[in-house]
């Protein structure tokens, strides 16, 4: 029998988590002010650019991770997902 996880994290690409954050939030400028990471409110942010950034910084992939999770409630809740 096989188990299937409870987390919605499991299974998510970190490029799939960001770039569902950024349609979400209409682009990296209000991504910046829900998470005042320097990487979304540079002058010309990116997937790519974030990406290597948050790979490196656990506490920056954190709160974006726990900022996914906070998104998919809210989706839950407007009967979205």
């Amino acid at each position: 029998m096989e188990q299937t996880s409870k987390d919605p994290l499991h299974g998510k690409r970190l490029d799939a988590i960001l770039e569902e954050l950024v349609d979400y939030y209409d682009g990296f400028e209000e991504l910046g002010k829900q998470i005042n990471i320097r990487c979304f409110n540079a002058d010309n942010p990116s997937i790519n650019s974030s990406l290597k950034f948050l790979r490196k910084t656990d506490w920056a992939r954190a709160k974006v991770e726990s900022l996914y999770l906070y998104v998919l409630r809210q989706k839950k809740k407007k009967g979205l997902l």
